[in-house]
């Protein structure tokens, strides 16, 4: 029976992985391109060489050949030449479309737990031994596609001039009683998903 249990939890979670998008790329761009960096004491930074860290939605740019991790202490927003990022807690994030006032951005990270746990997936254990000291002997069986990154989205609204992650939890603690009600109406449809921006752009509809 925990055998049984077992072999369906991994392949519940194989299956999750796989429906995950996954990349080999580090950057949201294939190559550096230059952007208008805004500072919090309202300097702008032209630089000629930046790109996005898919590790943390983080601005990267070029010093020499070498690619660095800019501070992100002090950034507002980096605007390239088709699209706008803007600064939401650590993550630098696009607005996909607004509502009136209110919009939804995304940010788009590596999922390093789900990467780290494909990998551990993929190590079948060939011997063990139970002496004074446990040790154990794994064989890898991974392919060139599990090194691939799995992605997540992350998504904020900019609600009523604030930011907030959008999540049922964080939601709950800037709606009113009437938008709790339409939020859970929305949640319950059979086609809506925390995921999908389609989903999450009605649920901004129907809070206006």
């Amino acid at each position: 029976m925990k055998a049984t249990s077992l072999f369906i939890i991994m392949m519940l979670a194989a299956q999750s992985l796989c429906a995950q998008v996954r990349t080999t790329k580090l950057t949201v761009y294939k190559q550096f391109k230059p952007s208008i960096i805004q500072l919090k004491d309202g300097r702008k930074l032209n630089q000629p060489l930046t790109n996005i860290f898919l590790k943390n939605s983080s601005l990267l740019y070029l010093r020499g050949t070498q690619s660095m991790e800019a501070s992100m202490e002090n950034i507002v927003s980096v605007k390239f030449d088709d699209r706008l990022y803007v600064k939401i807690d650590t993550l630098l994030c696009y607005e996909v479309d607004s509502v009136g006032n209110d919009a939804l951005y995304r940010a788009t990270v590596i999922d390093l737990n789900a990467y780290q746990q494909q990998l551990k997936n993929n190590q079948i254990i060939t011997s063990m031994d139970l002496g004074e000291q446990i040790s154990t002997a794994t064989i890898d069986i991974s392919t060139e596609d599990d090194y691939q990154f799995p992605l997540i989205d992350i998504f904020y609204y900019r609600f009523k001039g604030k930011f907030v992650r959008v999540h049922e939890r964080n939601l709950q603690r800037v709606l009113t009683k009437e938008q709790k009600r339409i939020m859970k109406s929305h949640i319950m449809l059979p086609d809506f998903s925390w995921t999908k921006e389609e989903s999450l752009l009605k649920l901004l509809k129907g809070l206006q």
